[in-house]
């Protein structure tokens, strides 16, 4: 499959490892970093986990629970 020497850049395949598509990402985290809101999007984020740890810990436990009762290896002691 040959490329055609009019297709646009946004079309054509880059293979492994897209060069334009990192290139807008760090472009685009270059101007995040420079913006100043890091700081308050890192203090949303602390919230949004303690907000949801009981959930996140009930389904982590909720897991475990049903790892040990399909698997007796989870918790033999060697």
């Amino acid at each position: 499959m040959t490329e055609k020497p009019n297709q646009p850049a946004a079309a054509r395949n880059e293979g492994e490892g897209n060069k334009t598509a990192a290139k807008q990402y760090n472009e685009a985290q270059h101007r995040f970093a420079a913006s100043g809101k890091v700081e308050q999007k890192a203090r949303d984020a602390e919230h949004a986990l303690d907000k949801d740890k009981r959930e996140l810990e009930r389904a982590e436990s909720v897991g475990k629970r049903h790892a040990v009762a399909e698997d007796p290896e989870v918790k033999r002691k060697y």
